[in-house]
Order: C-alpha cells, then structure tokens, then sequence
C-alpha cells in the first residue's frame, strides 16, 4: 500500500484573516475543503494510507481530517518545512514508499502516471514539474535534477523546471533523509552530490495547476471547481436568499453564513461566513468575510 502526506502544517499567511480562525487546508473550494479534493485525488492510486501533518490550529485541522478518512495526522508543536515530515514518518515507523502532496495546491495530475514513471526511473527520489517560466527553479538535465536556482545551480543544464509540490520517496529514500534536512532541498542536494540525483519528470505539462494558497488563485481553484461540476454558480443556502431578489451571476459562490441585502448582484466573486454584501450592492471580482474584502482585480 502507498503512503500519501499531505502537507498542511503552514500558517496560511497569505490568506489572512480568512485562515486566522480556518487552518488553509479547511478553506472551502466550492463543495469540499482542500484537504477533500487532495484526498480524493489520492485515492485515484487505489488503496492507500492518508497521512496528513498539522501545526497551525491543528485541532480544528485533525478534526477536518479524520472526518475525510485520514488515518494519521501528525501533529508538530513546531514547523519541521517539508524534510522534518518525512524525516518524523521514516522514524516513527512508517514504511514503504511515500507520495507527497502540497496543502496549497490545487491539481489534477495523473498520479499513477507519475508512480509509475518514478519507480521506472531508478532514481530514490522523483520530482513532478511544470514549466513555470517565472518560477522555474530545477535545473535539469537527462531527466535528472542537476542543480537548484540562487542554492546550488550549476551551468551544464539542459532545461529548467518549477517543482509542482507533489513528489515520491521510495522507502530507502526516507530512511536517508536527516533530521537536520528540514529544507527537503539539502536532502535533494545531498543526493545529487551522492550519485543519487531525483527524477524529475516533466511529462505532465498540461494538467490543472493552481496554488490556491492566495486570493487570486483561490478564486482560480474555485471557479475551476465550478467547471468541473458544470455549474455556473454555487450557492450553499439558496433558501435563505428567497424573495430577496439577488442577482447570482456567472462565478459566484456563496457558503452558508453569507449575509446578503435584498437585490445585491453579484459576479465572480466569492462570500464567505460573515461576508456581508448590502441591500442593491453590485460586486465583482472580490472575495468578502467577515471584516475583510478582497479585490481580486488588485491581487
């Protein structure tokens, strides 16, 4: 059985005030959280063991979890970055191979596609990458990562690569990894300088990548979310909003809690719990919460 963590111990800074009483991988994409949409994406591989780590309002964060069907969520009183994980899982007894996936990130890659490509690579370690010109960072040459951009990039390189967030540790791969190696990217390092360098494969440049781990791109994942689902629209509580004359327009969503004025229009925008729109108001392009606005035009 493989393992899969999902990495979910970040403060989610960028999405503040919404995150300050919500852990990030609990935000809300349309009809499930995040953590829903990775866990489903997870199980694209068959049986597997989900595994999640937590820090920042980890109780909120371990309730969302074990109510998804995840059988572990690690708690760590403090950041360990993404080395310090794998690290903790190796030490504390799990085994077998490891599939990592990133909290911010919403995708749909084809992870049996990638497996498959890893273990066939006879690398310890791969790397799923996209062309991200503005932050393109793996250094690659014949499918191997040979250097890292402004940490240890090197001149003899055949292309450059952004690193997705998802990646495979073979088992023999955690049992290397040091606990000092909190930035996974020394432990990369290390094993390119140990005749070991990870697979980086690129084989997958037209799938659905979004960091939603920013306004801009929680709107993004979610108005792909909509797609999927072919809507137009999604409105959790469509009964409280009866007679009140509201104008839903292409793009919008609207959760439970939302205060709505009678005749407000909306488009392109989403309203959270507490978010409150007045009565004739027309918004576009905007996120609204409780006590904060987003204009996503500006983000």
């Amino acid at each position: 059985m493989l393992n899969i963590l999902v990495l979910a111990a970040g403060l989610g800074t960028r999405l503040r005030p919404l995150t300050d009483l919500t852990p990030k991988p609990l935000v809300q994409v349309v009809d499930a959280p995040i953590l829903a949409h990775q866990a489903r994406l997870a199980r694209t591989l068959g049986e597997v063991s989900l595994n999640v780590n937590a820090h920042h309002l980890a109780r909120e964060l371990e309730r969302g979890a074990r109510e998804l069907g995840f059988e572990n969520v690690w708690v760590e009183p403090e950041l360990l970055g993404t080395g310090g994980p794998l690290h903790r899982l190796f030490a504390e007894g799990v085994r077998g191979d490891l599939l990592v996936l990133n909290g911010d990130c919403y995708c749909r890659f084809d992870l049996q596609k990638f497996v498959r490509n890893a273990r066939a690579s006879g690398a310890s370690v791969a790397l799923l990458a996209k062309d991200f010109p503005a932050v393109n960072t793996l250094q690659v040459k014949a499918s191997r990562l040979v250097g890292i951009k402004n940490r240890s990039e090197v001149q003899a390189f055949e292309a450059c690569a952004t690193f997705s967030g998802v990646s495979f540790y073979s088992e023999c791969a955690l049992q290397k990894i040091r606990a000092s190696e909190r930035d996974v990217r020394d432990f990369w390092e290390r094993l390119i300088r140990e005749g070991d360098a990870p697979f980086v494969d690129v084989s997958q440049q037209d799938a659905l990548w979004v960091d939603m781990g920013t306004p801009r791109g929680l709107f993004e994942a979610s108005k792909l979310r909509l797609a999927e689902l072919g809507l137009e629209n999604f409105v959790a509580t469509p009964n409280d909003y009866e007679g009140l004359e509201i104008a839903f327009g292409k793009n919008s969503i609207v959760y439970s809690g939302a205060n709505l004025g009678r005749g407000a229009e909306l488009e392109n925008c989403i309203v959270f719990e507490g978010g409150a729109v007045n009565a004739g108001e027309k918004i576009r392009h905007e996120i609204v919460g409780k006590n904060f606005r987003w204009n996503l035009q500006n983000a």
